[in-house]
């Protein structure tokens, strides 16, 4: 499995994937899911992918060398016409290969990230699926993921925005990175980063962080020891509170609050005998009369 994260911000993009493949027990396989298309000074271009390796190989390949009267991603004058280029070479991949994946049980199972800028054009992220077609990032969505989406999403849904800067927006995506390491073994080092600033037209920043990388090692044990005590902070709840406490109430007395019950069957039911009711004063004292 895998996990890529990528940003769209008003400074730029930020990329950054993992590179395990499989995660058997004797068998942990990495490769690459990030790949640079880069004309500096005219274009720059990225694709993180998902799923099936060959099917995202034979994918990369057939985007940086298109065929002949294939549209190209070298050549389109815009990130959409950049896109379409993509979902074409889906396509033509799924045309050749998915029948016969199919004959072995294997699914076509491919997704994929693409974004960049080209000339003057804005910064723009697509989100590329099996069948070709996509989805582009805007304000209100301005993050895609694919893989093992789950542990790395609540962070970034808290603190990301289109006008955080590249470099807190890398910081987040680490984090949004370690958590899913830490919960998934899928998912592993190294991994690759990429920031791009705006109208550069080429790479701005790259690294790829292995278990040595110190400011990644400051990530996974600061994060994990600010969570503790943002957690030892919180007070317990309290149950069956009484109406004048206001602070902290989990439930109130008297709350008609009931689970969905499941009686048992009536041969293993424990029926307990009730007590006859007690009399009441004024029962006693009429018995009490009708005895005299």
């Amino acid at each position: 499995m895998t996990y890529c994260v990528a940003m769209r911000l008003d400074a730029g993009l930020v990329f950054l994937s993992d590179s395990r493949t499989n995660a058997g027990v004797d068998q942990i396989g990495t490769a690459r899911k990030m790949t640079v298309y880069e004309n500096p000074g005219d274009r720059m271009m990225v694709l993180m992918t998902a799923g099936n390796l060959s099917i995202s190989q034979s994918i990369r390949q057939l985007i940086g060398e298109p065929e002949a009267g294939s549209p190209s991603i070298w050549t389109a004058t815009s990130m959409h016409e950049a896109a379409l280029a993509v979902g074409t070479a889906v396509r033509k991949v799924h045309e050749r290969d998915a029948a016969a994946l199919g004959q072995y049980g294997i699914d076509f199972n491919v997704s994929m990230i693409f974004g960049g800028q080209i000339g003057g054009e804005r910064c723009r992220l697509f989100q590329i699926y099996s069948a070709g077609n996509f989805i582009e990032a805007h304000d209100e969505n301005t993050y895609f993921q694919i893989g093992e989406a789950k542990y790395g999403k609540p962070i970034i849904d808290r603190v990301i925005t289109p006008a955080m800067p590249l470099d807190e927006a890398a910081k987040c995506a680490l984090i949004s990175m370690d958590s899913t390491l830490r919960s998934n073994i899928s998912v592993g080092l190294p991994l690759d980063l990429l920031i791009y600033e705006k109208n550069a037209l080429q790479v701005t920043r790259f690294v790829t962080i292995d278990e040595r990388n110190q400011y990644y090692q400051m990530i996974r044990s600061t994060w994990g020891q600010q969570l503790r005590r943002v957690f030892d902070s919180i007070a317990d709840p309290i149950w069956n509170a009484a109406p004048e406490v206001d602070v902290n109430v989990l439930s109130t007395r008297g709350a008609a609050c009931h689970p969905v019950r499941v009686p048992p069957p009536d041969n293993l039911a424990r029926h307990e005998a009730h007590p006859a009711p007690l009399q009441t004063l004024a029962e006693a004292k009429t018995l009490d009369k009708q005895q005299r």
